[in-house]
């Protein structure tokens, strides 16, 4: 059996750069396993500009942003294999994989980095009426025709979800002449970030109906057209507001799932709010040197926050296998999210094992406006941050500090919750 230090699951931009910092932190002996062709993940396809504005502090596309850190996983001598599938983690960490030379083989790692991202939800998910004619896609998989294969999904086009990739791809069909009628979202908010709703929607006279959803789908070989309709508060649809409209495409942006079957058959914890993995402030789940990061871990919103929470998987990985890592002695805290805020990542906190800064990211339950993002130890609230809004497409995160943390020896939770102005 062939053996690794540090075995990364995925070639994306999370295993990159987790393989960058892990090699960087002393550790040769690193694999890359990827299921695709070539590294990159899905930035391959995502040909707009907007990525690496934190990291590189100049605006990328997304094949642009993937070269920079495939250029770095080469120069490190980072060992990968292509057309490669794991199979199976077992809980000793033995990685089973299997691709077209090697046939199925196994791998011992001392450490496992789980980097697989996430996959879209589908049309079966979405209970809509109807029957199944052809022009009904995923939006990243119309990404994929438009940018990598030159086809044009279709000429007229609704788009269901208000997603980050429902709304660039409502861009992209107008830019390659297809006219795209509305855009439906189920909930009362958008999906996407702010700037995406302006430059891909608003810039093209492109309508957004929030709180709308489809609930019939007509035509049998492709389709001629969909109706969609309001809904009230617990999301069914209102009778009488119907309206219909001609299409020959349907594109579906309703979400983002992480990949976690592997994670789930090695026996990791998984957050029923996140389907991600349980982490502490080392991203380690509940089995001891398997650690996780970027969308497997929860669907970020900024490629550049990836990279730098998988720096992190990476650096804790090379830790842990060259035995810096010290043995936890203090109190675990637990993180407690409340009031407005939906999760946390991490899920606690041990303050001897931190970095000097942690970084926790979480999002919103809703819209809300001029408020606070507060955080409490235990009891005491320690930060109070004043926002004009806060909305579930855009992730949040506070900097908590070790020396600050070390002052409370005996804290047993942090309290994150929206207070109202």
């Amino acid at each position: 059996m062939k053996a690794y230090d540090i075995v990364i699951i995925g070639g994306g931009p999370a295993g990159l750069a987790a393989a960058a910092s892990a090699r960087r932190s002393g550790v040769t002996s690193i694999l890359i396993l990827e299921r695709d062709k070539e590294l990159g993940g899905i930035l391959n396809q995502c040909i707009h500009n907007g990525f690496g504005l934190h990291t590189f502090k100049e605006e990328l596309t997304g094949p642009e942003y993937a070269a920079r850190f495939i250029e770095q996983v080469k120069e490190l001598g980072i060992e990968y294999q292509l057309n490669t599938m794991v199979m199976d983690i077992s809980h000793d960490k033995v990685v089973t994989a299997m691709n077209r030379e090697e046939g199925m083989f196994a791998i011992q790692a001392k450490a496992v980095i789980l980097a697989m991202g996430c996959r879209e939800r589908s049309r079966g998910a979405l209970n809509i009426p109807g029957y199944r004619p052809a022009g009904i896609y995923s939006a990243g998989t119309a990404q994929r025709l438009v940018n990598r294969e030159g086809y044009l999904p279709g000429r007229q086009v609704v788009i269901l979800g208000s997603g980050d990739i429902g709304l660039i791809m409502a861009r992209r069909m107008t830019f390659e002449g297809a006219n795209v009628k509305v855009v439906a979202e189920l909930m009362p908010y958008s999906g996407g970030l702010k700037r995406n709703i302006v430059q891909c929607l608003d810039d093209y006279g492109i309508p957004l109906k929030l709180s709308h959803t489809v609930v019939e789908i007509r035509g049998k070989e492709r389709l001629t057209g969909i109706t969609i309709a309001q809904v009230d508060g617990r999301g069914k649809p209102i009778p009488g507001t119907e309206e219909d409209y001609d299409c020959d495409t349907l594109l579906l942006s309703v979400g983002l799932i992480p990949e976690n079957e592997l994670s789930r058959g090695a026996g990791v914890d998984i957050s029923p709010v996140t389907s991600g993995p349980v982490v502490n402030e080392s991203l380690e789940t509940n089995i001891e040197g398997v650690f996780a990061c970027g969308n497997v871990l929860h669907v970020h919103d900024l490629v550049d926050f990836v990279s730098e929470e998988a720096g992190a998987a990476g650096k804790n990985a090379a830790d842990y296998v060259r035995g810096l890592r010290k043995n936890c002695s203090g109190n675990e805290i637990q993180m407690n999210p409340v009031e407005g805020v939906r999760y946390t990542v991490p899920s606690t906190i041990r303050p001897d094992q931190m970095d000097d800064k942690l970084t926790v990211r979480f999002r919103v339950g809703g819209v809300y406006k001029n408020c606070y993002i507060s955080v409490y130890f235990d009891d005491e609230r320690v930060m109070r941050r004043k926002r004009p809004v806060v909305a579930p497409g855009e992730m949040e995160e506070i900097k908590l500090e070790k020396a600050k943390l070390l002052e409370y020896p005996d804290l047993k939770t942090i309290t994150i919750k929206i207070e109202e102005a």
